[in-house]
């Protein structure tokens, strides 16, 4: 593990005669005798005899000696065989999401392929008759297909492959049409139409399709109106409009179904804490997620407009999770950060 000496143990402290060197990516048939060092680089594999190796930087060479003027454990800056992993043991767990590490792992053992776990596809329908596709110049009763775009970014952040739909219209013939094209994915994300109003035919057109609904209501803000089932063994969630309620109900619930899919074991969220800059209060009864910003254990809470408020999350790095229970943090208390 170092570019120095190897040695006995037993032999140290001591002046030691240089019996060779071995380099790594060297065969060698040395052998290391007592009173003897055998130079060696790092790489390189450990001469039978010795049990221990020298820093360089802890050693005198003279002619065909060296001199050490400490002792060493047995195994110093050596690793041994096995150390690593065990003969049949198991590095990469089923579930795992490969990462850089794992690539590394796969290329050292050989392995040149290996089974994953496909990437779900996910169909997006952003729904409502005032939406419209961003290279349009909206009229003043129209906005943009933002929230289309942001959970595409989402999806393929999450590891899932988007699949951008049609904008469904508020009418319930249109929008059964498009959803049953978004059902031939492997989960559904409706932006909008599931509110009380009106003309939020989501949950009609889902309700027709034969539905299963676990729960269409959630006690967080923003994001209350939040619909989640299964339909034709497809998993579909109906988002908010809004467009920090709809990202903010894909990171706390929508992205786990997707990991999931995807082959994880478990998808908890990544919740980590911070100390509150300033004090902080808020209306108690909901949990709510509200746009910050993170820096060296430390969040700000950043000034924002409700769930319209895109520019604020372009000013934020993080949401703060503010306890239901808990109206009033004081400045320094930790509280609860969901990484954007």
């Amino acid at each position: 593990m170092r570019d120095g000496f190897a040695v006995r143990a037993a032999d140290l402290p001591g002046k030691l005669r240089v019996s060779g060197e071995i380099r790594a990516g060297q065969h060698s048939d040395l052998a290391l005798r007592a009173g003897e060092a055998i130079e060696i680089m790092t790489g390189a594999p450990v001469p039978p005899g010795a049990d221990a190796v020298v820093m360089i930087e802890h050693c005198e060479k003279a002619g065909d000696t060296v001199s050490i003027g400490r002792t060493l454990e047995s195994g110093a800056n050596i690793a041994p065989r096995g150390s690593e992993a065990r003969a049949s043991g198991v590095v990469l767990e089923r579930g795992s999401r490969l990462s850089y590490p794992g690539v590394a792992w796969l290329a050292a053992t050989g392995q040149q392929t290996v089974e994953v776990f496909a990437r779900p596809r996910v169909a997006i329908v952003s729904t409502g008759d005032e939406i419209v596709e961003i290279g349009s110049t909206p009229k003043p009763h129209q906005i943009r297909n933002s929230n289309g775009w942001s959970l595409s970014a989402q999806v393929k952040r999450a590891g899932g492959i988007p699949v951008r739909m049609p904008i469904a219209p508020d009418t319930v013939e249109d929008t059964r049409w498009i959803v049953e094209q978004g059902l031939e994915s492997d989960m559904l994300l409706l932006s909008g139409g599931v509110s009380a109003g009106k003309y939020d035919v989501v949950e009609t057109v889902l309700a027709e399709l034969g539905a299963e609904f676990f729960f269409d209501r959630v006690l967080i803000q923003p994001g209350q109106p939040l619909v989640f089932g299964r339909v034709r063994e497809k998993l579909f969630f109906g988002l908010p409009g809004n467009p920090v309620s709809g990202m903010v109900t894909f990171e706390v619930f929508a992205r786990a179904a997707l990991e999931l899919l995807s082959g994880v074991n478990d998808a908890p969220l990544p919740l980590t804490l911070a100390r509150l800059t300033r004090k902080f209060t808020h209306k108690p009864g909901l949990t709510r997620f509200l746009p910050a910003c993170v820096s060296d254990a430390e969040v700000t809470p950043v000034e924002w407009h409700g769930s319209g408020d895109i520019a604020a999350l372009c000013r934020a790095n993080a949401f703060l999770v503010a306890d239901a229970d808990k109206p009033e943090y004081a400045a320094g208390e930790t509280i609860r950060v969901l990484p954007m």
